[in-house]
């Protein structure tokens, strides 16, 4: 009987080449096969650090007919890397559903520590890092974004959570129907990169202070509720 092969989840940089780790690089050489979300951004990676290795892509629009063939892969004793486009696979992308189909089918899988844009924000925002509570993408309709956000501030910790600089604008002004002006809020956007930025303060600062500006890169957006002033009450749309 063929041993199972291994699943590793490895991170990779949300900006900048050089945080990749050097076991990360070794687990890359080392697999059969890396499973990706896009190989056009995988192989820039690959490339940029000599590794030839077949690509798999692996997305939100391909998962259900792809986890059989990846699974297969596994219990044909290959090893087996999955990365996303920058930072921890499975994250607030469909990584999470085939690490959930390796465990049902009893392969192992080893998690490598590395980049995460959340963290890394977190960190460096200036706000309580004692608790938080990550959102990933909030819900698109305005009606549930705003409960989803009552229900994350009345927990009373740091909320972060990912946005598309398109939106960031509307989002925090749909933030001031929740919660006071007053409680604090971060910006992080471009992590590791040349252009990184943290927009800090409260927020009725940072909404007036990106009011006339573009908003451009990946964005994070962190708010400290404050634990003495309840959130506004949500009537449903």
């Amino acid at each position: 009987m063929l041993e199972k092969g291994i699943l590793y989840l490895v991170p990779t940089p949300i900006g900048n080449l050089e945080d990749i780790t050097l076991r990360a690089l070794r687990i890359l050489k080392e697999v059969d096969l890396i499973v990706c979300e896009d190989t056009r951004q995988t192989i820039k990676l690959l490339n940029n650090f000599q590794i030839k290795k077949p690509l798999l892509s692996f997305y939100t629009y391909n998962q259900s007919r792809r986890i059989p063939k990846i699974i297969e892969e596994l219990e044909n004793s290959k090893n087996l890397a999955l990365v996303s486009d920058s930072g921890t696979p499975g994250i607030s992308d469909p990584g999470y559903f085939l690490i959930k189909a390796a465990i049902e089918n009893n392969i192992q899988v080893i998690s490598l520590p590395g980049p995460n844009a959340v963290l890394t924000s977190l960190v460096a925002s200036g706000l309580a890092t004692n608790g938080f509570v990550f959102l990933g993408f909030l819900k698109r309709k305005p009606g549930k974004m705003r409960k989803e956000l009552q229900r994350a501030g009345a927990l009373g910790k740091t909320i972060v959570f990912y946005e598309s600089p398109l939106r960031t604008k509307k989002t925090l002004s749909l933030c001031r129907e929740v919660f006071p002006g007053g409680i604090k809020v971060v910006i992080a956007r471009e992590l590791t990169k040349k252009f990184e930025e943290f927009i800090r303060g409260s927020l009725d600062e940072v909404i007036n202070r990106i009011k006339d500006r573009e908003i451009k890169g990946e964005v994070v957006i962190l708010i400290e509720p404050d634990e003495n002033v309840k959130s506004k009450e949500i009537i449903d749309d």
